[in-house]
C-alpha cells in the first residue's frame, strides 16, 4: 500500500498546488484516490447559475496541438444560442478552490507537453502522466476497474480522441458524428484540406441533459447524415486533457455544448455558431443548415481560391516539364550534331590518312622503280663495257644469232674464246627484256645453256663459227 505521504506528494507534483492541507483536503474528500481526485476537477459539480457567454466579436484562445503550451486565437462571430429553460441546465461558476487549481494545471499541461515534444512522445496531458505514474506505484485500476494506461507512441491527444469514440459508441451506438480519432488541431486542419466547417462537441458525461441530448438529438439520423455531410467533427470529453482546454478556450458554460468553428489564418481560428444546453435535432438542423449557407461563399472561395494556386502549380509544373523536354530535346540535337560532326571529322582525318599513305605508297614505289630502272641502267652499261668492242670477222670470232619474243632479232660476233656468260651479258645491255629470268636455247640440236654452261667457251659449246640461239622465258 502506497503511503499517504506519497500520494501527497504526486497529488502536488501533478496539480502544482503548494498547500498541502488543501490538497489533504481534496483528497480525503475523493477517498484518497489520485485519479478520482484529478478527474473531479475537470467536471462540473455546482449547479449554480452560470454567467451569460461573452458577446459577439469576444475573442479566446485554443490550444494549439503542439504540445508547447501554446495557444490559438478564436475570433466569435454572431450571436451564442442559449435555449430557454430552467437554470438547472447551466453549469456552475468556478468558485474559489476551482479557481486556485486551474492555473496551475495549465501550466503543468504546458510544461509537460514542452517536455514530451523534446523526447517524442508527444504526452502532454497531465492525465497521461498520472495513469504512468500510478502505474509506475502499482495503482492498476481507475473507478471503472479499467487498467491505468501505458506510455505509447500514438500522441496523447490522438489518444484521447480514440478513447472518447469508442466510449461515445459503447454508450450511444454506432450512428453518430464521424468524431475523429485525432487532436482538435489535426481535425482543425483535416477540415481546411477538405474545405468544410469543423462540429465541436464537448461532452460532459455527469450532466443530466447529456444522455437524453445524444441519443435523441446527436445520433438522430438526419442530424447525423447532415453533419457527416457537411462537417469534419470532433469530440472530447470535458474529463480529458483537450476537451478541457477546449471548454475553456469557447468559453462552454452550459451542457451538452457544440460549436462550429472554422480555420483561419496566422494561427486563428473563426468561432461561426455554439449551441448550450439540449437542442431538438430540428433545431440542431435549422442552427447547422444556417451557418452551412451564411458559411458557403468563404468556403467556395477559398475552394476556388486552393484550385486556382493548384492549377497555378500545375501549369507551372507542365511549364517546367516543357521547358525540361525542349532543353533535353536541344541537347540530344546539340549531342547529335556534335556527334555527326565528330563523325565527319573522324571520316575527313581516315580518309587523309589513306590519301597520304596512297600518296607515300606511290612515291615509294615510283622510288623504288626508279631505283630499279637506274640500277639496270648501271648494269647494263656495266655489262656492256664488260663485253669489250665487237672483234672483226676471222677465224677465231664466232657470229651469234639471238631471236627474242618479240620477233626481234639481234646479232654480234664474239671471240669463240668467249664464255657463254658473255652472250647472257650481251642479252641483258640490249634492254630489251624486262625479266631477268630467262635462258638461250639452240633448236637442232635443242640445247639449253643454263647455269651449268655458263663457264664453257663458245667454242666448247659447239656454237663456234656461228650459232642461232633463241631466247626462252624461264617460268
Amino acid at each position: 500500500m502506497v503511503d499517504v505521504n506519497d500520494k501527497l506528494a504526486y497529488f502536488q507534483a501533478i496539480t502544482g498546488l503548494e498547500d498541502p492541507d488543501l490538497c489533504v483536503e481534496i483528497l480525503t474528500a475523493h477517498g484518497w484516490d489520485l485519479e478520482l481526485a484529478i478527474s473531479a476537477l475537470t467536471t462540473t459539480t455546482n449547479h449554480t447559475p452560470s454567467p451569460e457567454n461573452p458577446a459577439s466579436g469576444t475573442t479566446s484562445t485554443v490550444p494549439d496541438g503542439s504540445g508547447g503550451g501554446g495557444l490559438y486565437s478564436v475570433s466569435h462571430r454572431g450571436e451564442p444560442s442559449h435555449p430557454s429553460g430552467p437554470s438547472s441546465n447551466a453549469v456552475a461558476a468556478p468558485g474559489l478552490a476551482w479557481k486556485i487549481i486551474t492555473l496551475p494545471i495549465s501550466v503543468i499541461s504546458g510544461s509537460l507537453g514542452l517536455i514530451s515534444g523534446a523526447i517524442g512522445l508527444g504526452l502532454w496531458a497531465a492525465g497521461g502522466v498520472l495513469s504512468y505514474s500510478l502505474g509506475m506505484i502499482g495503482i492498476g485500476s481507475g473507478r471503472d476497474g479499467e487498467s491505468s494506461a501505458r506510455l505509447v507512441s500514438v500522441s496523447a491527444v490522438a489518444n484521447e480522441a480514440m478513447q472518447f469514440v469508442a466510449s461515445f459508441e459503447r454508450d450511444y451506438g454506432t450512428r453518430r458524428p464521424n468524431f475523429v480519432s485525432e487532436g482538435f488541431m489535426d481535425a482543425l486542419q483535416r477540415s481546411r484540406n477538405s474545405f468544410k466547417l469543423m462540429f465541436v462537441y464537448l461532452h460532459s458525461p455527469d450532466h443530466p441533459d447529456t444522455p437524453l441530448f445524444c441519443e435523441r438529438t446527436l445520433c438522430s439520423e438526419t442530424l447525423v447524415a447532415f453533419i457527416n455531410e457537411n462537417f469534419v467533427s470532433w469530440g472530447g470529453s470535458i474529463r480529458a486533457s483537450e476537451g478541457f482546454k477546449m471548454s475553456n478556450s469557447l468559453k462552454a458554460s452550459r451542457y451538452p455544448f457544440c460549436a462550429v468553428v472554422m480555420a483561419s489564418t496566422n494561427q486563428r481560428i473563426v468561432l461561426l455558431q455554439q449551441v448550450e444546453g439540449p437542442k431538438s435535432p430540428e433545431e440542431m438542423l435549422a442552427i447547422l443548415n444556417r451557418v452551412v449557407e451564411e458559411s458557403a461563399p468563404v468556403l467556395v472561395a477559398a475552394r476556388l481560391d486552393a484550385e486556382e494556386r493548384r492549377n497555378n502549380i500545375r501549369l507551372r509544373e507542365e511549364q517546367d516539364a516543357a521547358y525540361r523536354a525542349a532543353l533535353e530535346a536541344d541537347q540530344a540535337r546539340e549531342n547529335q550534331r556534335r556527334e555527326e560532326q565528330e563523325r565527319l571529322e573522324r571520316e575527313a582525318a581516315e580518309a587523309e590518312r589513306k590519301r597520304l599513305e596512297e600518296e607515300e605508297a606511290r612515291e615509294r614505289a615510283a622510288r623504288e622503280a626508279a631505283e630499279k630502272e637506274a640500277a639496270l641502267a648501271r648494269m647494263r652499261q656495266e655489262k656492256a663495257l664488260s663485253l669489250g668492242s665487237e672483234p672483226e670477222k676471222g677465224p677465231n670470232v664466232t657470229q651469234v644469232v639471238v631471236r627474242f619474243p618479240t620477233g626481234e632479232r639481234k646479232e654480234r660476233r664474239f671471240d669463240s674464246s668467249a664464255k657463254i656468260q658473255t652472250l647472257y651479258d650481251y642479252v641483258d645491255s640490249l634492254g630489251c627484256l624486262d625479266v631477268e629470268n630467262y635462258s638461250l636455247v639452240s633448236n637442232f640440236p635443242r640445247v639449253v645453256y643454263g647455269p651449268e654452261k655458263l663457264l664453257l667457251s663458245l667454242k666448247e659449246a659447239g656454237l663456234h663459227p656461228q650459232a642461232s640461239l633463241f631466247l626462252e622465258l624461264n617460268s
